[in-house]
């Protein structure tokens, strides 16, 4: 299945809407491990290192497959065993739509995921590819095969290793700088934070109550003097 697609613009490298967070049956590690490798794959498709306007990157046991238009990139993380030829019609609709939006919209965004509006059509788009059973699929998947035979291949570690003897700094994330300027916008802080502050509450009342006992006790025992 399709587990997360980025929508980035190729002027910068910048990544600019992706799979809703609620969509997403992945834990948090797992989507974050895999959102900076595609961060890291826009910022070589962005800088000319990757020249092909579409390809596959296999990693683990999945694949990226990429697919550039019109000054923007469509990235989705699909299963290894996912048929390669609904991941590229799935990018293409995301295309399609992206076309409909004017340019200076997409130029206009300062800060990594800002156009939060777009990932609502990430999601509906991701939603027609979940049944790769589906009549429409189907028919997909038997029509016109040779427009997905030479698409290119590639290791996602020949890339990183691409990256790291060109000075390339790799940890970089435009999700951890998203995160840092606005932190609560990361769903897992606010899982972390619903979860531990009562808690954390819980263990300050205790501690005062506490140290007000001791307190107390010990000037019954002075004034009993």
């Amino acid at each position: 299945m399709v587990k997360l697609t980025l929508v980035g613009r190729l002027r910068d490298g910048m990544p600019l809407s992706q799979t809703p967070a609620h969509l997403i049956e992945d834990n948090e590690a797992f989507l974050a491990s895999y959102r900076q490798k595609a961060e890291l794959v826009l910022r070589e498709i962005s800088a000319g290192a990757l020249t092909k306007p579409k390809m596959t990157i296999l990693v683990d046991h999945c694949c990226f497959h990429y697919l550039i238009g019109n000054g923007t990139c469509c990235i989705a993380l699909c299963d290894a065993w996912y048929p390669r030829k609904l991941a590229f019609h799935h990018l293409q609709d995301l295309h399609e739509e992206l076309e409909k939006v004017d340019n200076r919209i997409v130029e206009s965004f300062l800060e990594p995921y800002s156009f939060t509006r777009f990932d609502y059509v990430i999601g509906n788009i991701r939603n027609r590819y979940l049944d790769t059973r589906t009549q429409a699929n189907l028919y997909k998947l038997n029509s016109d095969r040779r427009n997905y035979v030479d698409i290119p291949t590639q290791e996602f570690s020949n890339i990183l290793r691409n990256c790291q003897t060109s000075g390339t700094d790799v940890g970089t994330s435009a999700t951890i700088t998203h995160a840092q300027a606005t932190i609560w916008s990361s769903h897992l802080l606010e899982v972390i934070a619903l979860k531990w502050t009562p808690i954390t509450i819980l263990m300050m009342v205790a501690a005062i109550l506490l140290w007000t006992g001791v307190v107390l006790n010990e000037y019954n025992t002075l004034t009993a003097w």
